[in-house]
């Protein structure tokens, strides 16, 4: 970069940091701090819950990949990764029922009045680490935008950007994180809009979105996995789930449903930058974005870097949020039966700090960051048929973790490289991932049913009703 350029982006990084941690509102109470209510308690409104669920879950490394995958496959590539954000409608539409049949005010509450203390420990454990995976995968695909893993630019702007991030984050919790999201998720939309501007008149636009095959071995396969996790993978994720408890069922329902389509069709028009890629033989090294952007010039490259933060920015901004939630309040809650009393806000801060140094320790060994989202997506594929078949049994702790347990050996199975190669199905990239996930869900379903058939068999009738 010129020193003009430099100015520019470093400039632009400052400036974003001090207007989000001066119009962000501070939190005087603990409700404030982690349930976003309002100093007189009001919760948040409709229209703000619904920017908020849809620009925290439009992370950096998302539509990086969605990009990634439309170089790489065409539209089918951006459809599939497009697909993740039909679970937020799915989520939302099992949080309805479960608050509304069932009157828990938590996920957390929930797992331990159905499954048992240990399953809500269980689940706490593997949100945790889907947070932490979100700090560094997030930050990295900032730090891409001033400078090259190894490089002191990569690393001080990734650094920077949490920094600021983790400043108003401190300031308000979660009341502050969804008021910088609304504010993101119009910064979002308007510069997606400038990027396309620059994208769609330079390609004939017929091309454009019919680059590709839907056959497995392009792309289709991975379509398949989404299809799949999108019935577990919301459920890992307290930045989504969170979301869910903070409004009435109904206003929260719309949310999600209205949120969840707006983010299908955000990262599907986004991966229109990775075709644009593929069609004009532009290299993406792993980062189509940045490479367009380059190839278009300053300017373009400028507008995807607004894009990266400000969605990287909403994303970390819950996670920090969502991390102080869920230790300060949800885990002390399980372990010791604790009253229902919101600790002090300072619990919250302290866990903040430590996450915002921890998080970004994996960003300095080099990751993938299309793995955090595959790989931990097929270790929760148990969670599936707990929060899809709950109403089938009213006590029943070994359905929970015959079913979780058997996702997550699976998961880690996959990571090793120690599935069978006759567990694939097809011959393309994500033929293993497509097999695990099709035949592990059958082994998650049978192994959440198998309690309850035996209790049958046993003549102790614990059915519900409410199925």
């Amino acid at each position: 970069m010129s020193f003009a350029e430099a100015s520019l982006f470093w400039g632009f990084l400052v400036v974003y940091g001090i207007i989000m941690y001066a119009l962000s509102p501070r939190s005087r109470n603990a409700a404030s701090f982690y349930k976003g209510a309002d100093d007189s308690g009001k919760p948040v409104s409709q229209w703000s819950l619904t920017a908020s669920i849809f620009i925290s879950w439009i992370f950096a490394k998302s539509v990086t990949n969605a990009a990634n995958l439309g170089a790489a496959y065409g539209v089918t590539g951006g459809l599939a990764y497009a697909t993740y954000w039909l679970s937020i409608p799915v989520a939302g539409y099992i949080i309805y029922l479960i608050r509304t049949q069932t009157g828990a005010r938590s996920l957390q509450e929930f797992l331990t009045s159905r499954f048992g203390r240990l399953a809500a420990v269980s689940f706490a454990a593997a949100i945790l680490i889907r947070l932490y995976n979100e700090v560094w995968s997030n930050t990295a695909v900032v730090g891409g935008y001033f400078g090259l893993p190894g490089e002191w630019q990569y690393y001080t702007a990734a650094l920077l950007f949490t920094a600021f991030t983790l400043a108003y984050s401190l300031k308000g919790g979660l009341r502050s994180s969804i008021f910088t999201d609304v504010i993101q998720a119009v910064v979002f939309v308007f510069f997606v809009a400038a990027v396309l501007f620059l994208i769609v008149p330079a390609n004939d636009t017929s091309a454009l979105l019919s680059a590709g095959e839907f056959k497995l071995n392009a792309g289709a396969d991975l379509l398949l996995v989404a299809g799949l996790q999108i019935f577990s993978y919301p459920f890992h994720d307290p930045v989504l789930t969170d979301r869910g408890f903070v409004n009435k069922e109904k206003t929260m329902l719309k949310s999600f449903v209205v949120a969840g389509l707006l983010g299908f069709i955000a990262v599907f028009i986004f991966s229109l930058v990775g075709v644009h890629a593929q069609l004009n033989g532009i290299e993406a090294n792993g980062n189509a974005p940045a490479a367009v952007g380059q190839a278009l010039g300053m300017t373009a490259l400028f507008f995807m870097s607004v894009v990266m933060m400000t969605s990287a920015g909403s994303t970390l901004d819950s996670t920090f949020t969502s991390l102080s939630k869920s230790i300060a309040v949800d885990l002390p809650q399980l372990v010791r039966s604790v009253a229902d009393k919101l600790p002090s806000m300072r619990v919250g801060a302290v866990v903040m700090v430590a996450f915002a140094i921890l998080g970004n320790l994996p960003m300095f060994a080099g990751t993938d960051i299309l793995k955090a989202t595959t790989v931990s997506g097929t270790m929760v594929m148990g969670l599936a048929p707990v929060f899809l078949f709950y109403g089938f049994t009213r006590w029943s702790p070994w359905s929970f973790h015959l079913s979780f347990w058997s996702g997550i050996v699976l998961g880690l199975m996959l990571a090793m490289g120690l599935i069978p190669v006759s567990w694939s199905i097809g011959e393309g990239h994500y033929a293993a991932l497509l097999g695990v996930n099709a035949w592990g869900i059958l082994i998650c379903t049978t192994g959440f049913f198998l309690p309850l058939v035996l209790q049958r068999l046993s003549g102790r009738h614990t059915v519900s009703t409410n199925a």
